[in-house]
């Protein structure tokens, strides 16, 4: 009696399980294909952005090698083409190739191109602290000691990573403004690191030397 129970109810079940293909079968094949085409077209995305990158590096060592043979003005276009239409990770070091090819003929331009990419939304913060730097190192050249201040004071705090740079940036921008204060306070804080490599203390002996020889003349 029970095999003829368990035949019924297997009947009733396929009975059901045909009424529910025959009703949502469009519904089911429908979500087959999304989920089979949206794999597909994540591996095609995938596919595309591997080979993007790998152009994207080609054309990057490919600038740098104009640069290194004294093509400066075609590696610039080349650097600026990749920051325009490279991927995102090649972008901003394309952008820091290109300001820094611009220094040996325009260190004005080159200081606003160092400002864009600092003020940029999306940048790595240790680009932009190099960004800073670098436009630090331009501004003292071509601005006075108030507004060098103002954009390395940041950068020389106890913790900054670029702290040295920034503070002997700081140093030399108050020198040449005659500001002797300013610049004793900055070879100081130079002076106490101890993580101040030998490169820059040297420096700062020579510009101590400066100070003590305009000092006593």
């Amino acid at each position: 009696m029970s095999d003829i129970f368990n035949e019924v109810d297997e009947e009733v079940r396929r009975e059901q399980l045909r009424r529910l293909w025959e009703r949502y079968s469009i519904l089911i094949v429908a979500l087959i294909v999304l989920i089979v085409a949206g794999v597909g077209g994540w591996r095609a995305y995938e596919w595309y952005q591997d080979k993007q990158a790998a152009q994207t590096g080609e054309a990057f060592q490919n600038a740098v090698a104009l640069a290194g043979e004294g093509k400066q003005a075609e590696a610039r276009a080349a650097f600026d083409t990749i920051a325009k239409t490279g991927t995102r990770s090649y972008e901003t070091f394309a952008r820091l190739q290109s300001a820094a090819l611009l220094e040996q003929t325009d260190k004005k331009a080159a200081l606003a191109a160092y400002d864009a990419i600092a003020a940029g939304g999306g940048v790595n913060q240790v680009l932009k602290d190099v960004s800073v730097v670098r436009a630090g190192m331009l501004a003292v050249d071509l601005e006075g000691y108030d507004a060098v201040r103002k954009r390395l004071e940041p950068q020389a705090s106890d913790t900054a990573p670029f702290r040295q740079t920034a503070r002997e940036l700081l140093a030399m921008a108050a020198l040449k403004a005659g500001d002797k204060k300013a610049a004793r306070t900055w070879i100081e804080k130079i002076s106490t690191d101890p993580q101040a490599n030998g490169n820059v203390r040297g420096r700062v002996q020579m510009m101590q030397a400066l100070l003590g020889a305009e000092g006593n003349s």
